[in-house]
């Protein structure tokens, strides 16, 4: 009796987490994971961010709401894990624009539309050595989503982001570095 009852509250329990899964929810499960680089877009940082490169400029006119993580040298049961946790996320009503799977490598882009505006992307791209997941919310052109995770402009915008945080104070008085 007893195990059959934990067995039903243990299924009711993950099929209710799991239908509901945004990536809000995964940034903050994994934004304290050891080696994890995790940044997130305040609106007061919108305009140093338009600043990295025309592309970006244009692409962060309409952003409101930018996140990104990445993992660096991860296990191949950590790669798997993640890949899940992302699939759950966009299958929240996302739809996939690009995926493409191999053994080495997977590259997802995800969307969530109003009409021939995308409104939501998930980028993520995974390796044993690296995988980045970035989170758009905003109006954009579907086919700049498209082209920017093509030519790898988020992975670009994440390692400047990082280095010109890391180089500049974006408050005056306050340098997280010292």
């Amino acid at each position: 009796m007893y195990k059959k009852s934990f067995i039903i509250i243990a299924c009711c329990v993950l099929f209710s987490c799991g239908s509901g899964r945004s990536f809000q929810s995964f940034f903050n499960q994994h934004k304290n994971d050891i080696g994890v680089t995790a940044f997130q877009v305040p609106n007061f940082m919108r305009a140093l961010v338009r600043t990295i490169s025309p592309e970006i400029n244009t692409l962060f006119g309409n952003v409101r709401d930018f996140k990104f993580i990445t993992f660096n040298d991860i296990s191949k049961m950590k790669q798997t894990e993640l890949i899940t946790e992302i699939n759950a996320v966009t299958a929240n009503k996302f739809t996939d624009v690009l995926r493409k799977n191999t053994l080495e490598k997977t590259k997802i882009v995800s969307v969530k539309e109003d009409g021939d505006v995308v409104t939501q992307a998930i980028i993520f791209n995974s390796t044993l050595e690296k995988t980045t997941a970035f989170y758009l919310k905003g109006r954009f052109d579907p086919n700049r989503i498209k082209s920017l995770s093509e030519t790898n402009q988020f992975e670009n915008l994440s390692n400047k982001l990082i280095q010109n945080y890391q180089s500049t104070p974006l408050i005056p008085g306050f340098n997280p570095n010292n």
